[in-house]
C-alpha cells in the first residue's frame, strides 16, 4: 500500500512497527454540538482506511479520542471554552452535554456505517496519565511553569514544524491572528500543557495537579491517549487537514519529546468539505447534519457515497444539486444490482480472486476511493454468473461499507411485494429468495400481456437454475429440485 504522508510531503510506501498490525489513532470530535458533515467526511475516509488495512490483511488497533474538556476556542486561551459554551447553551452541566453529543456522534457514525473504534476515551478519564507525561516534560526541561500554567518550550525542539514549507514567522502570525498576545510564553509558539490560570474563572471541570487545580490543554489529551492504548511508536495518525497545525504540531514535540525517541511516521490527512461560501463551520450558526440529510429525504449512504466519488487529499464542494447527483448514482447502482439473482451460480472463484486483487491494488495507491468505486460499474459489466458478481461486490463493501446487498435485496422484496399488489392478489411463494419470487411475478406479468415468449424465457431461465414453477389458482409457487 502506498499513502501520501502528510509529514515528508510524498506518497510512500506503507510500513509499521511491528509487521501485519497496525496502531492507528484518529482525532475524535469534541462533543459540545452535533457533528457536521464536514466533520463526518474525516470519519468516513478515516473509515475507509481502515477497513481496507483489514481488507488487505493487517491486524489493527484503532484508538480515538472524545473531547470532552480542555478544548478552547483558539490555541491562545482565547475565546470561549467549546465545552462550557454548550452547557451554557442548553442549560446542561458539561458532562451532560459531553455524553449527550457523544451519543448523538455515534447515531450519525451507525448511519454513516463508519465502524466504531476498538478505543475509544473520553479525555475526562484520562487525567492522571497527562499529568504524568507534563510532570516528565517540566522535570526533563521541555515544559516550564509560568503565571499559573504549565508550557512546552518549543525552543528546545530542533524542528518545530512539520506539515508545511512555510516561513516560519508567516506562519505563527497567520495563525495567531487577532489572539492577545499570552505574556507568559517564553517563545510566541509554546502551548498550554496544563491550566490553572485561565481566563475562565467559571471552567466546570478541574483536578489537583503538582501545579494546582487546574485542567489539562486540548493537545496533550491525544499524546496521552495514544501512548496509553496504542503504545509508544505509533504507525499512522489520522485527522482532518485543519488539525495539522497546530494540534498534530504540537502533539509531535511532546510525545517525541516524553518518549526520547520518533513517535509517528505516517500521517493521513483529509481535506475540507466546503460550501460555495468556503470551509463548512459550526460557528456559522446554522449547519449541515446527518439529521437534516435525513430530513429533506436523503439516505445518509447517499452522503458517504458522495464522500467516497472523490479524493480525501481534494476539497470537496457540496451543494444539494451534487448531492441530488449522488443519491441519484447510488438509486441507480442498487438498482442494478438489485437485478441480479443470487441463484445464478455458483461463484467462479478465479474471477472473484481476479477482481479482489485488482480492487485491492486501486485502493492501496493513496486510498483512491473514486476507482473503488468505478470499480462496483465494471463488476456489473463483467462477463460472468450473478452469483459472482454478488459475491465480489459483497466482498468490495466490506471497504467501501454502502449496504449494498441488503439494501438491494429490500428492493427486490418490495418489488415483489408491489407487483403482487398490482395483479390483483396474484401471490408468489417459495424458499425465501426475493430474486427468484421476482422472476416468477415477471413471468406472470409477461403471460398476461400476451407475450408468451418472454413468459418462456424466463421460465427456461429459471428451470437452468434449478428452479420448478407450479401454477395455482391464486397464483404461483416455487421450489428448487
Amino acid at each position: 500500500m502506498y499513502l501520501y504522508n502528510s509529514a515528508t510531503h510524498k506518497k510512500e510506501e506503507f510500513k509499521t512497527h511491528t509487521p501485519g498490525h497496525v496502531e492507528m489513532y484518529t482525532c475524535g470530535p469534541t462533543v459540545y454540538h452535533f457533528a457536521h458533515i464536514g466533520n463526518l467526511r474525516s470519519y468516513i475516509m478515516e473509515d475507509v482506511l481502515e477497513k481496507y488495512l483489514r481488507y488487505a490483511g493487517y491486524d489493527v488497533n484503532r484508538v480515538m479520542n472524545i473531547t470532552d474538556v480542555g478544548h478552547l476556542t483558539s490555541d491562545a486561551d482565547e475565546g470561549e471554552d467549546k465545552m462550557v459554551k454548550g452547557a451554557k447553551r442548553e442549560h446542561k452541566t458539561v458532562m451532560e452535554i459531553a455524553q449527550f453529543y457523544t451519543d448523538a456522534f455515534f447515531e450519525d457514525c451507525r448511519k454513516l456505517n463508519i465502524k466504531r473504534p476498538d478505543v475509544v476515551q473520553p479525555a475526562t478519564g484520562l487525567i492522571d496519565d497527562f499529568i504524568k507525561i507534563v510532570k516528565k516534560l517540566e522535570d526533563t526541561g521541555y515544559a516550564y511553569f509560568a503565571g499559573g500554567n504549565v508550557y512546552f518550550d518549543t525552543s528546545k525542539l530542533g524542528r518545530y514544524y512539520v506539515f508545511n514549507d512555510h516561513d516560519e514567522e508567516d506562519l505563527a502570525v497567520g495563525v495567531r491572528e487577532g489572539v492577545e498576545e499570552d505574556t507568559n510564553k517564553r517563545n510566541k509558539n509554546d502551548f498550554v500543557l496544563w491550566f490553572t490560570k485561565s481566563k475562565f474563572e467559571d471552567q466546570a471541570l478541574k483536578w489537583d495537579s503538582p501545579w494546582g487545580v487546574g485542567y489539562p490543554g486540548w493537545h496533550i489529551e491525544c499524546s496521552g491517549i495514544s501512548l496509553k492504548y496504542n503504545g509508544e511508536y505509533l504507525d499512522l495518525h489520522c485527522g482532518g487537514v485543519d488539525n495539522a497545525f497546530p494540534h498534530h504540531t504540537n502533539e509531535i514535540a511532546q510525545s517525541e519529546s516524553y518518549l526520547g525517541h520518533p513517535w509517528c511516521p505516517q500521517w493521513f490527512h483529509v481535506h475540507h468539505l466546503n460550501t460555495n461560501d468556503g470551509k463548512m463551520s459550526k460557528s456559522k450558526g446554522e449547519f449541515l447534519t446527518v439529521s437534516l440529510l435525513e430530513e429533506k429525504g436523503y439516505d445518509p449512504l447517499a452522503y458517504r457515497f458522495f464522500c467516497l466519488q472523490s479524493h480525501y487529499r481534494k476539497a470537496l464542494v457540496f451543494s444539494w444539486e451534487n448531492l441530488d447527483n449522488a443519491q441519484g448514482a447510488y438509486s441507480k447502482l442498487l438498482k442494478k444490482i438489485a437485478a441480479l439473482s443470487p441463484a445464478d451460480g455458483p461463484v467462479d472463484e478465479a474471477v472473484f480472486q481476479a477482481y479482489k486483487d485488482k480492487f485491492t491494488q486501486q485502493l492501496g495507491n493513496d486510498l483512491n476511493t473514486s476507482m473503488g468505486v468505478t470499480a462496483l460499474y465494471d463488476v456489473l459489466k463483467a462477463k460472468t454468473n450473478d452469483a459472482t458478481k454478488l459475491a465480489i461486490l459483497d466482498s468490495f463493501d466490506q471497504v467501501l461499507s454502502l449496504s449494498l446487498l441488503a439494501k438491494a435485496a429490500e428492493l427486490r422484496e418490495k418489488a415483489a411485494q408491489t407487483s403482487s399488489s398490482a395483479q390483483g392478489g396474484y401471490t408468489v411463494t417459495g424458499e425465501g429468495d426475493p430474486a427468484i419470487d421476482a422472476l416468477v411475478m415477471r413471468r406472470y406479468e409477461a403471460k398476461k400481456a400476451k407475450n408468451f415468449a418472454e413468459a418462456d424465457r424466463i421460465r427456461d431461465e429459471l428451470k437452468a437454475q434449478g428452479i420448478e414453477i407450479t401454477d395455482t389458482k391464486d397464483g404461483a409457487s416455487w421450489k428448487r429440485v
